[in-house]
């Protein structure tokens, strides 16, 4: 993967703005390690940094390449796993490539179909094109949104970059929070709304979206959504067809000039993954499959059975690495470090995020670095076959919010009366959830309980997911990690969609239909263990570091936290008079430890990023 950034303006001539450029590259190095690049013209100037993946001297960006007589320049961040068959279509039509990357191929791709061609890709992508004769820059986004692209227009101008640490390098972005992006990081966050950007004026391309900027123009369109219609398979095909798509994506997934290893927990999403990976590495004879599992100090000392966690993962890992003979790497973290990666989550990330699911995950990846460069994980099975607890809990079901935030009220006795005046945030975050209630695209005929569900489903896809993959995403690339998603597969996704929620239960269990498709391939134990999240440390050292820690944020006169909080709430919360439900505030580990961290993370992110809340 890659950071890239970019800049158009009308009025201005880019060529004396090379400085702007490098800085906004070099705000994303960690992006990109392995190599950088800048182009720019009169009207047009990318940047890039590059993590090299696949043909590391034909892939270098930005890349130019004549059409008729004028450039089209790209940038690009992401993989197209149907490269080759791209390729031999543009070959036959006479195209002439200079090495065997993706990105020659979204280029070549773009001069032959234009924008269409995007309907033609399968991968995970970001991407902006100038084309000098059009005079036009188009920023593309996937469908799924697994990588990310921030744009924001300032004056005859517009600015693009792979994140906001970038796009703040650029002396027209500042970091300034109106009350609608106020709103997002107390009342919605770590989730955001989509195409919301956080910072004033700044937005994010939404997940299959393309924006196209030209003279005095620009337009936008959604170029792929979910689309709901009957489900004609019985369940013998949706089955063979469900295993057929996945087999056919992760093993594209596989493809690399790199070293591949999977993200084993021990859960059903990533052991499919990783059997899957483990059968095409056996058949193509690339060795023994490395796998990689994180877990805390004392967990069995410390682990209480929940609805969210039923059980703990480490017996499970070791069963399935024993069952693949994979070679398996057991990282073991504690209360020192998820303390020590805090702050430097909160820097990926860009804004406050998920407490020590951020830091432990940039830990582990730190650690996978070191052996490997690419990496493929079970994230969003979940999601797309309705795993998560809220798909099953009544109260969840029944809620009138986003039901992974459902303690409004005892969130909201959080911050201070100036901010939940200031913000109107109990109505802003109800306005979010009716505008997402809006979108689901509706099956007619469908009966109460099941038009819920595919509620559910939608604002898991579009509201829940992005959360994870931007975790996911910013964690990874914060050390030169690839990971890749084969659950994001648009086809698998589009598919698994309109399979009727009795089959996706099948034998009543959840994912039922994904545990059914691939029974033969793993241990009875774990295709029908209960579902356990990406684990958090239950460790009571870190609940007293994160108490310790916000105690002494508050201490300080300095702190920026201070006119938002209500104090009274948050001093019985740290003197144990209070606690938060038992439900968790967000998701289903962020317990009352995380809140601590998420108001130390918020603390120094107004710091750290010079945050100026304007009216």
């Amino acid at each position: 993967m890659c950071g890239i950034a970019g800049w158009v303006h009308w009025e201005y001539d880019l060529t004396a703005q090379a400085t702007t450029m490098e800085q906004m590259a070099n705000a994303m190095t960690c992006r990109g390690p392995d190599d950088q690049g800048l182009w720019i013209s009169r009207h047009a100037a990318f940047s890039h940094r590059r993590l090299v993946v696949v043909d590391p001297a034909g892939g270098r960006q930005p890349m130019v390449r004549i059409d008729g007589s004028q450039p089209v320049v790209l940038v690009y961040n992401g993989e197209l796993y149907n490269t080759q068959e791209l390729r031999d279509r543009l070959l036959a039509l006479g195209h002439r490539f200079q090495g065997h990357s993706d990105t020659e191929v979204v280029l070549a791709s773009y001069i032959q179909w234009g924008l269409e061609a995007v309907d033609r890709f399968n991968g995970i992508f970001a991407f902006g094109i100038w084309d000098q004769a059009r005079q036009s820059l188009w920023l593309v986004r996937d469908r799924l949104g697994v990588k990310p692209l921030f744009w924001a227009i300032r004056g005859n101008g517009l600015v693009f970059a792979s994140d906001l640490r970038a796009m703040l390098t650029h002396p027209d972005v500042r970091p300034r929070l109106n009350a609608e992006g106020t709103a997002e990081i107390f009342g919605l966050g770590p989730a955001r709304t989509p195409g919301h950007g956080i910072f004033q004026d700044v937005h994010e391309v939404r997940p299959g979206q393309w924006l196209e900027y030209s003279p005095g123009r620009l337009r936008d369109r959604i170029y792929w959504s979910l689309t709901s219609k009957p489900h004609g398979d019985d369940l013998a095909t949706t089955k063979r067809k469900l295993r057929d798509l996945l087999e056919d994506t992760i093993s594209r997934q596989l493809v690399a000039d790199v070293p591949v290893v999977t993200l084993l927990s021990g859960g059903l999403d990533s052991s499919i993954v990783t059997a899957m990976a483990a059968k095409t590495f056996a058949r193509e004879g690339r060795g023994a499959l490395h796998t990689y599992s994180v877990d805390f100090v004392d967990m069995a000392k410390h682990f209480q059975s929940n609805g969210f966690q039923t059980n703990m993962d480490a017996p499970w890992v070791d069963t399935v690495s024993r069952y693949l003979n994979t070679r398996h790497h057991r990282i073991l973290l504690d209360t020192p470090d998820l303390v020590r990666d805090l702050i430097p989550a909160l820097l990926a990330r860009n804004y406050p995020g998920m407490a020590d699911v951020d830091s432990s995950l940039l830990s582990f990846c730190r650690t996978i670095k070191r052996d490997a460069t690419v990496a493929l994980s079970g994230e969003a099975a979940d999601e797309i076959f309705g795993g998560y607890p809220w798909f099953h809990m009544p109260g969840a079901l029944a809620a009138t919010t986003f039901p992974w935030a459902r303690t409004l009220t005892e969130r909201f006795a959080v911050w201070s009366p100036a901010l939940l005046s200031f913000t109107q945030l109990g109505e802003y975050v109800a306005d979010r959830y009716q505008e997402a209630l809006h979108e689901v695209p509706r099956l007619p005929g469908e009966s109460v309980d099941e038009a819920r569900l595919r509620e559910i489903a939608y604002l898991s896809v579009t509201r829940f997911m992005p959360t994870l993959l931007d975790r996911k995403d910013r964690m990874s690339m914060e050390v030169g990690l690839e990971v890749r998603v084969p659950y994001c597969d648009h086809r698998l996704v589009e598919y698994v969609w309109n399979i009727p929620w009795a089959m996706k239960r099948f034998r009543g269990q959840p994912k039922g239909i994904l545990r059914a498709a691939v029974s033969d391939l793993l241990p009875p134990g774990v295709v029908w263990r209960p579902k356990s999240p990406y684990p958090s440390t239950v460790n009571p050292s870190y609940r007293a570091a994160m108490r310790g820690w916000l105690q002494r944020v508050l201490a300080d006169p300095e702190s920026p936290l201070h006119p938002w909080l209500n104090h009274a709430f948050i001093a019985e919360l740290l003197h144990g008079g209070a606690e938060m439900a038992d439900i968790p505030w967000f998701g289903q580990l962020m317990g009352t430890p995380q809140l601590f961290a998420f108001l130390i993370q918020l603390d120094a992110w107004f710091r750290e990023f010079r945050v100026e809340i304007v009216g």
